[in-house]
């Protein structure tokens, strides 16, 4: 099986020539999350395809993507920006998969990541929800969390077992506040049946083991760990090195977007004469490279 290899560059491509290879049902709440912010604030991260010609011209087989295309669809778009790579029918199907598998068991882990990396250099609430889409309730009770060490509630929140205004209101509860706190959420209606049970169990699991599953109390560090711990804290170090390994991928696709629309605006005389009566001509060096190297 050949590895895929990525262009360098953002093409724009038609709707009606990209084919969903491997198409996936998807929840109707989650999919009105990606039109609604991708019609606010755009589209965060290209798609990517595969390229095959045919008499027709060429076609694009998707690889990665398709709730981003679906919702450009939705929102009436004709063309969609994406990164075309050069790989076989197999490689592409094992690629929509991982993304897929990835998509379900990391993607909010790696998005509480983010909101916790953005705060900490600097970002107020209000710019992280204006940057990424979220309500500032939201990013606020997750960086509250964040800074409280809460991971076990920032877990349970990231797999939708309790809300988070529940975890952030058990986060700030002294300890025996935190039934009162689950009383409330119930009486709220926030907390009914097996999630009720879920959030009893994770308080006490973190009553007796702490904030972080990493470091349940009274372990000191001298003590050997078992075998179940080591393969544990392995995983969980396998896990972080892949969440920073998607937010690099991530960050390189959004920068050649970027590029690419630069690019396209340098060809503009409409956009150059108008930069050129703001005295905007000059362009940074390393952007006139990026450019040069994507044209």
């Amino acid at each position: 099986m050949s590895s895929a290899r990525p262009s360098q560059r953002v093409e724009w491509i038609a709707l009606d020539r990209i084919t969903v290879v491997n198409p996936r049902t998807r929840n109707k709440r989650g999919f009105t999350e990606i039109v609604d912010s991708i019609a606010q604030i755009g589209l965060k991260r290209p798609i990517t395809v595969t390229r095959r010609i045919e008499a027709d011209g060429p076609f694009y087989d998707l690889v990665c993507g398709q709730g981003r295309l679906e919702a450009y669809e939705a929102l009436g778009q004709q063309e969609v920006p994406a990164l075309v790579v050069t790989a076989d029918a197999e490689d592409c199907l094992i690629a929509s998969l991982v993304e897929n598998c990835a998509r379900r068991q990391h993607s909010a882990i790696d998005l509480l990541q983010d909101i916790g990396g953005m705060r900490e250099r600097g970002h107020s609430p209000s710019a992280i929800a204006r940057k990424t889409g979220l309500t500032i309730e939201y990013v606020s009770g997750v960086t509250r969390l964040i800074e409280k060490g809460e991971q076990r509630l920032l877990r349970s929140v990231e797999a939708r077992i309790i809300p988070l205004s529940v975890a952030v209101e058990i986060a700030e509860a002294e300890d025996h506040e935190v039934q009162r706190a689950l009383q409330t959420a119930y009486e709220r209606g926030d907390l009914r049946g097996r999630k009720l049970v879920a959030a009893k169990r994770l308080v006490e699991t973190r009553r007796r083991r702490g904030k972080s599953p990493k470091a349940p109390p009274g372990h000191g560090g001298s003590q050997k760990m078992s075998p179940a711990a080591l393969v544990r804290a392995f995983r969980e170090d396998v896990d972080r090195k892949q969440a920073m390994i998607r937010r690099a991928n991530a960050t390189l696709d959004r920068l050649r977007l970027i590029a690419e629309a630069l690019r396209r605006l340098s060809r503009s005389e409409q956009f150059m004469a108008l930069i050129e009566d703001e005295d905007l001509a000059s362009m940074p060096e390393n952007i006139a490279l990026r450019l040069e190297e994507t044209g």
